[in-house]
């Protein structure tokens, strides 16, 4: 007779505020026997932190909490080529330890849950690692996905705008993309950019929503024309890496104008706002 299944969820949890979580989020977790954490190291020990107070908060009975340190990765490359390369040998040593905490930790017939931070469909890799353990056919499972609040979301409704004009596209990139080349006539949606990409856009008539932390008690959120705020978002990354040893920051690109409907800018008036933590 042949064994149970094992069966994943890849939850996506919200980009950082616990209000964010959905109710499909919390009945999926109230199903699962066994959550799945990849610790970042102790710079990132918020995060971890963060994953256990929501479980705390929203279950009751009996589970466990499985933790394994995520394997380095070499984020030096930006070379395509190479950043490619880097990224593969990362997801597949990353897919060696899921591989093995699925298979060592989660008995058949129980149900394991990885907590994604956003959504698990934007630029996350455990769906990806997932597909790779299952192409090795070396340990049996199905899985279900449960969508989560983006940080994309979440960074517009923080800045009280849309993603997208009326008419437009939006373009959402990586930073590293961006520097490359971006699409005519459309918004920018910029995510995982650890070189202060943006400074390549000033004097090109942009407007910047930029936040760090979305949804965090250290949420920084800076608005304004990038011309004028570009130095006061690169000062507070600087500020929030050193207190923080990391950084998490997305942001959004528009050509033009983009303060309160139905106003007019003045002037030369920046009209740049930070809220967060001082400095």
């Amino acid at each position: 007779m042949s064994e149970a299944p094992r069966h994943i969820l890849v939850i996506g949890i919200g980009a950082g505020d616990p209000d964010h979580l959905t109710l499909a989020a919390v009945k999926a977790m109230r199903r699962a026997d066994v959550f799945f954490v990849l610790g970042k190291g102790a710079e990132k020990d918020a995060l971890t932190r963060l994953r256990r107070d929501i479980l705390d908060e929203h279950l009751t009975g009996p589970y466990r909490v499985v933790e394994a340190d995520d394997p380095w990765r070499d984020r030096t490359q930006r070379d395509g080529g190479r950043y490619a390369s880097a990224v593969h040998d990362w997801r597949h040593r990353r897919a060696d330890i899921c591989e093995r905490l699925i298979a060592d930790e989660l008995a058949p017939g129980e149900t394991g849950a990885f907590l994604v931070w956003g959504d698990p469909s934007l630029y996350d890799s455990t769906l990806a690692i997932l597909d790779d353990i299952r192409e090795r056919d070396t340990v049996a499972f199905d899985h279900e996905v449960i969508p989560g609040v983006s940080s994309v979301s979440a960074l517009a409704a923080r800045h009280r705008t849309t993603l997208n004009r009326v008419g437009r596209p939006v373009h959402i990139t990586p930073g590293r993309r961006l520097a490359q080349g971006y699409p005519e006539d459309c918004d920018l949606v910029v995510m995982l950019d650890g070189h202060e990409t943006f400074t390549h856009l000033v004097g090109g008539g942009w407007w910047i929503h930029w936040g760090a932390y979305i949804g965090t008690p250290d949420e920084i959120l800076v608005s304004g024309p990038l011309d004028e705020v570009a130095d006061r978002i690169g000062r507070l990354r600087a500020e929030a890496r050193e207190r923080h040893g990391w950084i998490m920051d997305t942001y959004l690109l528009r050509q033009g104008w983009d303060g309160p409907q139905g106003a007019s800018r003045p002037a030369g008036s920046a009209d740049g706002s930070a809220d967060g933590p001082p400095g």
